[in-house]
């Protein structure tokens, strides 16, 4: 199969890219390759190579959304309309990736979001992230939508992928106590989306890991992993409020998801989020990550 990954520079589309080359031709293309905002180079690139999927994992991260809107509507609207179209023209599949930042987080019963619940997104990265959603979905007729959260794993230096390197080199970290949702371990997020790929059901999914954190959380249960003594711990983890942190967009507060889609076609939930970051720990210090 003929696969075009835009945003292969990042976590999601470098790892995807390389599962997908060991069976399938892969273009694992990064902004330098194809700029997916020019809509008329976009067409150009794929009546040329004629892909028969194109999966989009090009974004514009949530602060800078904040900071540049025309750029934000650009990247994760203009972009992934462009990518639709294209896609319809040559008859190929189309599967663009989303977020849990098009929920607005105020849930009253604490259950995770399914399809079933409204978008109602509070920042502008949601708010272009729903949009470039709507655009795919009512361009693209075989189209996919995977909605993911708090994606962690090598080859993105965030929070949650080096916390782990953070408490073995003794550095201290500010953990947010009162911010919950999904986390996601990418190996697990490339595989379900592999999975999701071979059944051909066009829908909305959410593939997260099983279970809801916060930051603090998940900090302090890799502090455990790594053995982190509980002096250790106290000495090395700050613990904060979202406001304290005085980031530039706002966060939705509680966004745990849960995948319909993926109970219709018979796969089980991903395994709970700890025994995900365990494997990442492991699979991290054994490429020489100790800290």
């Amino acid at each position: 199969m003929k696969i075009a990954i835009t945003g292969a520079g990042g976590l999601v589309g470098g790892h995807l890219a390389r599962r997908l080359a060991a069976e399938h031709e892969v273009w694992a293309l990064k902004h330098g390759d194809l700029d997916i905002t020019d809509r008329e180079a976009v067409r150009r690139w794929c009546l040329g190579e004629r892909p028969e999927l194109i999966i989009n994992c090009a974004v514009l991260n949530v602060d800078e959304c904040e900071r540049d809107p025309g750029l934000a509507q650009a990247i994760n609207v203009t972009g992934p309309q462009a990518l639709a179209e294209a896609a319809a023209e040559v008859e190929a599949e189309c599967l663009h990736f989303s977020t849990n930042y098009v929920f607005d987080g105020k849930r009253p019963n604490q259950q995770p979001y399914t399809i079933k619940d409204e978008p109602r997104p509070i920042n502008i990265y949601g708010h272009t992230k729903f949009a470039g959603e709507r655009a795919v979905r009512e361009t693209a007729r075989r189209s996919f939508i995977l909605r993911t959260s708090w994606v962690f794993g090598s080859g993105k230096e965030n929070f949650l992928s080096t916390a782990h390197r953070h408490l073995l080199l003794g550095e201290r970290l500010r953990a947010i106590a009162d911010v919950w949702a999904s986390a996601t371990y990418v190996a697990d997020l490339v595989t379900r989306t592999v999975e999701i790929l071979k059944r051909h059901h066009y829908a909305t999914y959410h593939v997260v890991n099983d279970g809801v954190c916060s930051y603090l959380e998940f900090a302090l249960e890799a502090a455990r992993l790594v053995g982190t003594s509980e002096a250790q711990i106290e000495q090395l983890i700050e613990v904060v409020n979202e406001t304290e942190m005085r980031r530039l967009a706002l966060r939705p507060r509680y966004t745990p998801m849960h995948c319909l889609a993926s109970e219709e076609l018979g796969l089980a939930p991903l395994r709970d989020w700890r025994a995900a970051l365990a494997d990442y720990i492991q699979a991290d210090r054994r490429a020489g990550h100790n800290g």
